[in-house]
């Protein structure tokens, strides 16, 4: 297999090393779905993505989307670090503002916004569904939530390309000092087919309006430090649930300090619309040899 080039991605990120990591492999065109299993295995990243030649005309180009132990239909962080990459090595001409990332979820826009370090890239989320709320949603939820007080809208579980149960906190510094008992979270995201428990709180500091703490045990991660899908689900909860409040149109998002990250994300809503996005940086740019053999 000849060399292919092969990116090393900081995604989300408000500065250097402050986001999360990804892999892009930019042309998998050949590569069967165990050797891109295989790769994503070695890297051994959250996702490593593979980028394809579109299937459908509408998109822009095709991204195949894997964890170390199996292909996911989407995600957050891996569409906006992939459109990072198509920019980047000119893979794809923008139309009108948009690139169209066809994937497991289908096609889906992407904006971009700013040029050079400032460009923003905001993927339009999936459309959300609020199916419950309520602190008594499920028997488990409860145990998920021990030690932490809650704000002002209940608990939900929430459906938008994959389920999280969100879960809005009394105050950002309760969130940020909150240790929860992860097995329990574990337990409800198994019970409830769920990636887990995402909690947010809110803040005025001036830099960002919402603190979010991501758990989503339902795919072994303890903690995650930028979370793209399970951010649109908050921002279009809030949408849902407070449709002329402060939040309603959109902030940024400040997640991860509390594992040793600093990522920056921007929650834009148009018109009912949910847009989640950020900025990329480009950490990595070199070859991959990867051999064709399983």
């Amino acid at each position: 297999m000849p060399p292919i080039r092969y990116l090393h991605l900081d995604v989300f990120a408000a500065s250097y090393g402050g986001g999360n990591h990804l892999g892009v492999v930019t042309d998998a065109t050949g590569w069967s779905d165990a050797q891109m299993q295989r790769f994503a295995r070695w890297t051994d990243l959250v996702e490593t993505t593979f980028l394809l030649p579109p299937s459908d005309p509408k998109a822009s180009y095709r991204v195949r989307i894997f964890t170390p132990q199996k292909e996911i239909p989407f995600a957050g962080h891996p569409s906006i670090g992939s459109a990072h990459a198509v920019l980047e090595c000119g893979l794809a001409t923008p139309r009108d503002g948009l690139l169209w990332q066809e994937c497991g979820a289908g096609i889906l826009p992407i904006r971009i916004e700013g040029e050079g370090t400032a460009r923003q890239l905001l993927l339009q989320s999936p459309k959300a569904t609020v199916e419950k709320t309520g602190a008594d949603a499920h028997p488990l939820l409860g145990a998920a939530l021990a030690g932490i007080a809650l704000g002002q809208l209940p608990p939900a579980y929430v459906a938008g390309g994959r389920h999280w149960w969100l879960a809005e906190c009394a105050d950002e510094a309760s969130l940020r000092a909150w240790q929860p008992d992860h097995a329990a979270i574990g337990a409800l995201a198994k019970a409830t087919d769920s990636l887990g428990l995402c909690a947010f709180a809110r803040s005025s500091h001036p830099d960002y309006q919402l603190v979010v703490r991501a758990f989503p045990a339902g795919v072994g991660i303890v903690e995650d430090p930028a979370s793209g899908a399970a951010n649109g689900l908050i921002a279009a909860y809030i949408a849902h649930a407070e449709p002329q409040g402060l939040l309603a149109a959109g902030y940024t998002v400040s997640q991860g300090r509390e594992i040793g990250h600093d990522a920056s994300l921007l929650a834009h809503i148009i018109d009912g619309v949910v847009w989640i996005g950020g900025r990329t940086h480009t950490v990595v740019d070199g070859r991959l040899n990867w051999s064709g053999d399983v």
